[in-house]
């Protein structure tokens, strides 16, 4: 079995978003987060948390990038009463039995994005579009003939996907206010 950790390669994330996730923390999509709120209204490091953020269960905080780590039964079993307890008392679920529920599929669906190999780097991307919110998920890998030795995090990596990329997407730009430079 596979489940998703996060992952900090730098510090952006601790300036990026509100509250950054703690590195090796059990990750999932987290986008249940946004469900009442308006995309477009959405600004600063909330907009980037929305955009591009995994949710580290523990902490409640976001990670840019989430990674493919070996799961046992009990991880699974103890990352689903994890997130129950975290739908109940920071999202206020009615009750442990409905937040049992959402917790597992909010669980089910991050490890049925596990389908690369270990270690594999998975980056998601939201948008809000026709009043839905729709997500993308790319595997970030080394390049080939790169070793582990590198001087910068995003120098090593290449997309694989079969989608174009969103030509629209500043990263410098996610955290920022509108109108700040």
């Amino acid at each position: 079995m596979k489940l998703l950790r996060t992952i900090a390669l730098d510090p952006s994330d601790t300036f990026v978003f509100d509250v950054a996730a703690e590195p090796g923390e059990w990750a999932v999509s987290g986008a249940f987060r946004f469900w009442d709120r308006d995309a477009a209204k959405l600004d600063g490091k909330d907009r980037a948390a929305f955009r591009g953020g995994f949710l580290g269960v523990q902490s409640w905080g976001w990670s840019t990038l989430a990674q493919i780590v070996p799961a046992t039964e009990a991880d699974y079993r103890d990352l689903v009463d994890l997130l129950a307890r975290q739908l109940v008392d920071r999202f206020g679920a009615p009750d442990m039995a409905a937040a049992r529920t959402a917790a597992e599929e909010e669980v089910t669906f991050a490890q049925s994005l596990c389908t690369h190999p270990i270690s594999s780097l998975i980056a998601v991307h939201r948008v809000a579009q026709d009043g839905e919110m729709r997500e993308s998920f790319r595997r970030l890998q080394l390049r080939e003939g790169q070793g582990r030795t590198h001087s910068k995090a995003f120098s090593f990596m290449e997309v694989v996907e079969d989608t174009e990329p969103d030509e629209s997407l500043n990263l410098a730009e996610l955290g920022r206010e509108p109108g700040q430079r």
